[in-house]
């Protein structure tokens, strides 16, 4: 049987759909911890991210250093699924330069993302931009490297509509530690974990305002670590929240124990993901008209929506009928081979 167009091409033909990435951001800072991330997702998939970082992983006086380790393993054989990024130092910091001259110059052909601590303001975000386009511009890249963007501090946070209009802007992150601390003692350390960083009221509108930001433009929005990682529970437990009552579809990991607790929460749920593929593969058997499923009716406005389940499944892992992997998802891969659950 010859189906009718993909739906990536219909539902999203004029204004775009979100970035198709992982749903778990894996932070690493020393060279350890960096190649171990790397063994993981070599023997797990390409379903999470690993962010190399130079903020809080290198030492006073080393930058350069530190900067040159992340370019050599981004380049490097480890980095199966060039799902590798690296996070720079904030701009008041003098190697932020440094930082994003090595690191795409040496390694920006694979290098899957920057991302952006401590912005003031939008001008800022743009500052980063056009350093960003000039590097890629002097080497010759041939493509533009997406920008992740951390909201953890008042100014993002009032200009976050701004800053995720800017061209190359592919995430939104709330970074709650440094956003918590911003308010001088204002608010409670409790806030830096659960239940209170998802019930203060400051904070909900801090995490309600940067993900609607987001999600209004086409970017991700990425939700901040679980400091628990003693219990992989708490971490789930956060993802899920996130996810389901503030909006995120993605979540920062700062231990291997959490990415696969993060994962799972992230993904939608098998009864969900079995009617999203019954409504969508109805829809395109009938040319994306109309359809009826039960009792509901459904057209292009629903079919949006019942992709972007199957999307999110697809792109966290979750188990797929061969039907709908046949149909929708035949010429992308995740793994290396291995199961994905």
């Amino acid at each position: 049987m010859t189906h009718a167009a993909h739906p990536g091409e219909v539902l999203y033909a004029e204004e775009g759909g979100l970035p198709d990435i992982p749903a778990v951001e894996h932070f690493a800072g020393s060279e350890k911890l960096m190649r171990k991330a790397l063994a993981i997702q070599a023997e797990r998939g390409a379903v999470f991210d690993i962010t190399l970082d130079c903020e809080d992983g290198a030492k006073a006086g080393n930058e350069q250093a530190h900067a040159e380790l992340v370019a050599a393993l981004v380049m490097s054989p480890a980095n199966l699924f060039n799902r590798v990024g690296a996070r720079i130092h904030d701009i008041t910091h003098p190697a932020w330069k440094q930082d994003l001259d090595l690191i795409v110059g040496l390694a920006g052909w694979r290098l899957a993302y920057i991302s952006l601590p401590k912005a003031r303001s939008v001008s800022d975000v743009e500052r980063v931009i056009a350093h960003l386009r000039d590097i890629e511009s002097r080497s010759s890249l041939g493509r533009v490297i997406p920008l992740h963007v951390i909201i953890e501090t008042h100014g993002a946070l009032n200009q976050a509509w701004q800053i995720a209009a800017l061209q190359g802007v592919e995430t939104l992150d709330f970074g709650l530690m440094d956003f918590v601390s911003a308010h001088h003692g204002a608010l409670p350390a409790s806030c830096m974990k659960s239940p209170a960083q998802f019930e203060h009221p400051l904070i909900v509108r801090a995490k309600a305002d940067t993900a609607a930001a987001a999600l209004a433009h086409g970017v991700l929005p990425s939700h901040n670590v679980s400091v628990e990682f003693a219990d992989p529970g708490v971490a789930a437990a956060d993802a899920r929240r996130a996810r389901e009552d503030f909006g995120y579809l993605r979540m920062w990991s700062i231990h291997p124990a959490q990415i696969e607790p993060i994962l799972h929460a992230m993904q939608p749920t098998a009864p969900d993901i079995a009617e999203a593929g019954q409504i969508i593969m109805a829809a395109q058997d009938a040319d994306w008209g109309p359809t009826r499923h039960g009792t509901r009716l459904h057209d292009r406005a629903s079919y949006r929506y019942y992709w972007g389940v199957l999307k999110r499944a697809h792109t966290t892992g979750a188990a797929l009928s061969p039907d709908i992997r046949q149909r929708f998802f035949a010429d992308t891969t995740l793994n290396s081979g291995q199961p994905v659950i």
